[in-house]
């Protein structure tokens, strides 16, 4: 069943296993950074790929905002693999096969079908700061994150 998140929510709790087996925690991440979530419809198509390098680009941007950015998408593990060293992603993707993070945090669907390509920055305390979703501006995604980071950053 679909939730909706919304800015000021506190962000749902998920754990999903990363690709080299470990399990990531929303909850253990956000104890000591804030979170980039980014949804994304699949590995190695033009648009995720441009925001994934992006995201890429901008790492160290990120980390001196004490942010972490994570990628979700229903690949699988073995696909996020593939893309993360064909593009030198310096953060972890993760893969929701079975979209029960997705409809967690009510990731919408384009046309029903095309799984939505949302941005959410989470801070410490765990609450929805900011949701960005474009199917079509993948490289926004990056820059309005980082924007609103420094904001929080700032206060």
């Amino acid at each position: 069943m679909s939730q909706k998140v919304n800015v000021g929510d506190k962000a749902p709790d998920f754990e999903l296993v990363k690709p080299d087996g470990s399990v990531f925690s929303l909850k253990s991440q956000l104890k000591d950074k804030n979170v980039v979530l980014y949804f994304y419809p699949k590995d190695n198509t033009p648009g995720c790929t441009k925001q994934a390098c992006e995201f890429r680009d901008q790492y160290e941007v990120f980390k001196e905002q004490n942010a972490e950015v994570i990628g979700i998408s229903s690949d699988s593990s073995e696909s996020h693999d593939d893309f993360e060293r064909s593009h030198r992603l310096p953060f972890v993707l993760l893969s929701d096969k079975d979209n029960k993070v997705r409809n967690l945090f009510g990731v919408p669907r384009k046309f029903g079908i095309i799984p939505g390509r949302v941005t959410y920055v989470i801070d410490k305390n765990g609450i929805v700061r900011y949701i960005f979703n474009s199917m079509t501006k993948p490289l926004e995604h990056v820059k309005n994150a980082l924007e609103v980071l420094k904001s929080i950053e700032k206060q």
